[in-house]
């Protein structure tokens, strides 16, 4: 599996399959990353785990899907309600579904958005795990209580500190995590989790804008 993070919570995942083939997985195509984006020829999959604007650029899904013929978009139900009137076919996942797509196996965790504030509704948020290696859980902190090898661990934004993230890995327990939903950032949001998940073992990949890196 090869990983490459476009920016903040858009990444570029390639599963090898069959005859060296890969298929090409895109999450969170968001308003944070549309230069980047917008520059991908194609992709098999696109994964969006909840509505708001930073995971989720309505006319880059668009215009992702039109590059794309037979693209299978997957989504939370909110993700979907706004897809379906726009005529973009796609699929819903809810917590604890599982299915194969295009030969990449897929288990949706969690239903919703961790608290920003008390006065605020929390949206609807489903984190994905890929081929029981990599786990994305977008916007919150959900555990999917089995073995995860690598984790795609959000450290900055207004509904996480610094310290939850860390604690958060130290709980799923990777093998490997590395940093998304950084696009608003200070250096600390990656110093501390490199140096405390080391002494847990868990190696933290400083990750950044356009990096990549192969899993094994």
């Amino acid at each position: 599996m090869h990983i490459k993070k476009l920016k903040h919570c858009c990444m570029v995942i390639k599963v090898p399959g069959q005859g060296g083939k890969h298929t090409v997985i895109v999450t969170d195509p968001g308003s944070y990353s549309i230069e980047e984006h917008d520059k991908i020829a194609y992709a098999d999959i696109i994964l969006i785990t909840h509505e708001h604007a930073d995971h989720f650029h309505l006319e880059s899904v668009k215009a992702l899907a039109k590059r794309s013929p037979g693209v299978s978009v997957i989504a939370n139900d909110a993700v979907g309600d706004l897809l379906a009137r726009e005529g973009i076919e796609h699929h819903i996942m809810k917590h604890g579904n599982a299915i194969e797509v295009k030969g990449v196996h897929l288990e949706a965790y969690g239903e919703l958005h961790a608290v920003i504030h008390s006065s605020l509704p929390r949206v609807s948020n489903v984190g994905f795990l890929i081929e029981n290696k990599l786990f994305y859980p977008g916007d919150a902190m959900v555990d999917p209580e089995k073995p995860v090898d690598v984790l795609a661990l959000p450290v900055a934004g207004p509904w996480i500190k610094i310290g939850e993230a860390v604690d958060y890995a130290l709980q799923v327990k990777p093998r490997l995590a590395f940093p998304v939903h950084d696009a608003v950032r200070s250096a600390f949001q990656h110093t501390l989790p490199e140096m405390v998940l080391s002494q847990n073992g868990i190696e933290f990949i400083k990750l950044e804008d356009g990096g990549e890196f192969e899993v094994k």
